[in-house]
């Protein structure tokens, strides 16, 4: 059975940085392409950055760009999502999904940014 295990969200104040990880069992994690999504209270799932199998290919939601960096580490089944420079409006759970629309996604890890 398939499982991602999200991890590393906290409280953090403006301006700050998290490192969010996503650990990956029981499929071939170098198979799939990987997405971070998020939601916030009372908000639709939205979509936040893509990583390519091989990990050579990114893309990002026009609200991250510039602020977060996707990346992976195939070996040991792991994404990550570095967040720099967090707005309180990226206050939301994260979650890693095998899916865009992270409809295949985890339990997911809170990111609040607030003073």
């Amino acid at each position: 059975e398939w499982r991602l295990v999200e991890s590393g969200g906290d409280l953090v104040q403006p301006a700050g940085s998290l490192r969010l990880s996503c650990a990956a069992s029981g499929f071939t994690l170098s198979d799939y392409r990987l997405h971070w999504v998020r939601q916030a209270a009372g908000k639709k799932i939205e979509w936040v950055s893509t990583i390519s199998d091989a990990g050579d290919i990114a893309s990002y939601a026009s609200s991250v760009q510039g602020r977060f960096t996707i990346s992976r580490d195939n070996a040991k089944n792991t994404v990550y999502l570095q967040m720099n420079s967090l707005k309180p409006e990226d206050t939301a759970v994260y979650y890693c999904s095998r899916d865009e629309n992270g409809i295949y996604r985890g339990q997911g890890t809170q990111v609040t940014v607030s003073t």
